[in-house]
This record gives C-alpha cells, sequence and structure tokens, in this order.
C-alpha cells in the first residue's frame, strides 16, 4: 500500500475557502456585495466537505499527474472502474506521450466538463533543434510567437486541419543547452505545442521538433493538486476495507473548487430549487454578489452553504444587480445540483 504515512495536506488555498459559511471567508466585505444577509436552513443541502462520502465522490473530482504511455480516454476509463462510477470525463486531452496534469471530474461533476476544457493550459516543453543556433536567437524568435498565431493541427491531431488563430500567451526560455531548448509556454486551450515546436523550427531555419512535453498547469488546477493513480487506488481500497476515508478525502475534492476563479453569485435558499428546474435568477433570490461580476460573464451560482447550483450568464454589472429589486439578472446556461435537495418555495408560492 502507498500510504504507510499520511498524506500531506494539499499544498493550496482552495479547500480551505470551503471550510465555513460564505459570510465568514476571509476577505468577504472586500469581495461580495450584500443584497440581503439571508440564512440558510440546515435541515437541507450540505457543506461540500462535510457530504457523506458516496456522495462526496458523486461531487468530486480528482487531478491525476498522468504518466507517459496511456492516453488521455485511458485514464479516464481507469479512475471510473476504480472508484465503481458511471461517468467521468477529462478537462482537456493530453497525447499518449504527454505526461502531467490532468483533471478529471467524477459523476454529477462532469457537468463542468465543457466549460473547463476552455482554460489556459501551461507546459514545460523539451524542444529539439536540427541545426546550431545561437541562445539570442532562440529568444528573439520565441518572442515573435507570443501573441495571436495562425496555427494548422497536425497530421496525427483527431481535429480538422483547418487554419485557426490561437493565443500564445507567454514563452519563457529556460535553458538552452547545445541543440535542446527547454521552455515554459502559456497558451489558451487548443493550441498545439508539436507544431508551436515545427513552426519555431522553421522561422529560425534549421527546422525542430518537440522531444518532451509535460502539463504543469491547467485552470486553476496545477501540480501542487496533482495524485497518481496508485494513490488514488490505494486511498479507495482504505476506505472500502478499513472504512479509513481521510485519504480518500485529501486525493478527491468538491467539485466547487473547480469553479474557485469563477465570479459568483450567491442566492437564497428559496430561489435554488427554481434555478434547478431551470428558471432565471431573479433579483429577489439574491443573497450576496461577487463584485467582479460583470454583464455577459459565465457566473457561479452557490447556496449559502457554498454548494454549486449551476452555471449562468449575468445579465447586470454586480453593481447593478445590487441596486435593482426586481427582474432576471442571470439566464441559466448548466444545472448542476439535482432537484429536490432544497424545498419547492417556488411552488408554494
Amino acid at each position: 500500500m502507498a500510504f504507510e504515512e499520511p498524506i500531506a495536506e494539499p499544498r493550496n488555498e482552495f479547500r480551505n475557502r470551503f471550510r465555513s459559511e460564505f459570510r465568514k471567508l476571509e476577505g468577504f466585505e472586500e469581495r461580495f456585495y450584500v443584497k440581503e444577509d439571508a440564512r440558510t436552513d440546515e435541515e437541507h443541502g450540505c457543506y461540500p466537505l462535510n457530504r457523506p462520502m458516496e456522495e462526496y465522490i458523486r461531487k468530486g473530482f480528482v487531478c491525476i499527474d498522468k504518466p507517459m504511455g496511456p492516453s488521455s480516454h485511458e485514464v479516464v476509463v481507469w479512475v471510473r472502474r476504480i472508484l465503481e462510477v458511471e461517468k467521468t470525463g477529462h478537462t482537456g486531452t493530453l497525447d499518449p506521450r504527454v505526461t502531467g496534469v490532468l483533471p478529471i471530474m467524477i459523476e454529477d461533476a462532469t457537468k463542468l466538463v465543457k466549460l473547463l476544457q476552455g482554460s489556459d493550459k501551461e507546459y514545460i516543453t523539451l524542444m529539439r533543434l536540427h541545426g546550431d543556433v545561437s541562445e539570442d536567437e532562440v529568444e528573439r524568435v520565441a518572442r515573435l510567437f507570443t501573441g495571436k498565431i495562425y496555427q494548422r493541427p497536425p497530421l496525427k491531431s483527431a481535429v480538422k486541419k483547418r487554419l485557426r488563430v490561437r493565443e500564445i500567451k507567454e514563452i519563457e526560455i529556460i535553458e538552452v543547452d547545445g541543440r535542446d531548448v527547454l521552455f515554459r509556454v502559456v497558451t489558451e486551450a487548443g493550441t498545439y505545442i508539436r507544431k508551436l515546436c515545427t513552426d519555431m523550427g522553421e522561422v529560425l531555419g534549421v527546422g525542430a521538433h518537440m522531444q518532451e512535453l509535460r502539463r504543469t498547469k491547467t485552470g486553476i488546477f496545477d501540480e501542487s493538486m496533482c495524485y497518481t493513480l496508485q494513490d488514488l487506488l490505494d486511498a479507495y481500497i482504505f476506505w472500502k476495507e478499513d472504512e479509513e476515508e481521510k485519504y480518500l478525502r485529501q486525493i478527491i475534492q468538491p467539485m466547487e473548487v473547480a469553479v474557485t476563479d469563477i465570479p459568483k453569485i450567491v442566492i437564497k435558499d428559496t430561489a435554488v430549487d427554481a434555478i434547478c428546474h431551470g428558471a432565471s435568477l431573479t433579483a429577489k433570490g439574491i443573497a450576496y454578489i461577487e463584485k467582479s461580476v460583470k454583464r455577459d460573464d459565465i457566473v457561479a451560482l452557490f447556496t449559502l452553504k457554498q454548494e454549486l447550483v449551476g452555471m449562468a450568464k449575468a445579465k447586470l454589472d454586480a453593481e447593478d444587480m445590487l441596486k435593482v429589486r426586481s427582474g432576471v439578472v442571470a439566464e441559466i446556461e448548466r444545472v448542476v445540483m439535482a432537484r429536490g435537495v432544497y424545498p419547492s418555495y417556488w411552488k408554494k408560492k
């Protein structure tokens, strides 16, 4: 077994944001407008970290450190079999030879896959040049490729080979050793690093290819959140055989963590079930509004217990939502919470 010693707490701040009520969160007054200081009924719903283990798994995700060899699809299937669940989905494909951060959503959390697939990616790349080039020239060409570029997917890719625009947000040359160039690159989703290396080689005039590639970050998910498939298997066995939940709760995180960096609107208990039935959010259903909310933004709708209800498109800026007394303020894009978790106050009305 891999857990002869306890696993250290994850080296990130995100889990800590779900340990208390919204009003008790650090920096709440600076981050949120209070439209109505509402209270929640403890009889309904459940704080994410307090969910029973079966529900905690269904509404969670695991960040796997993908090894070289298997495809992303194979890793997703292995996670599904390990956890004995019906649905899993990843937030961005990695080729078999590529390693690194592969977030995998479980059951209810798979409803977030499409949203999270569009997140920016960060890679560490080893590029092999086919001829000798000075380090200064490599730096110069790297700067040329920063910004919006045209890119046609490579022949081995699974998408149409049409020319498209992608943004390279940052390229940092870490080291040049002879013909080997190690660099970090931050890109828009859907950028092919293999093709980037080939194109850079052409501009350098000597040719180049991608030797190795590791994804170090996708959206908020980074290497500090990753565990191996063996870690996951051992933790699951510990829970099943010894009823030891601690390890599995460290590896699997609530789906709410996945939308940490998305602007939030906190809604009253009375509005939750109506949203779960597809209703738009009205001004009367709001408790708190994150000040960063802008019109046409995709926002996350949370309960007062910090449960994710769904994703919506804001119709007003945060300041305007605070002022209005009635009318639709956000239209639902994706419902995540099941119906009936909270009472149907709207039916009674």
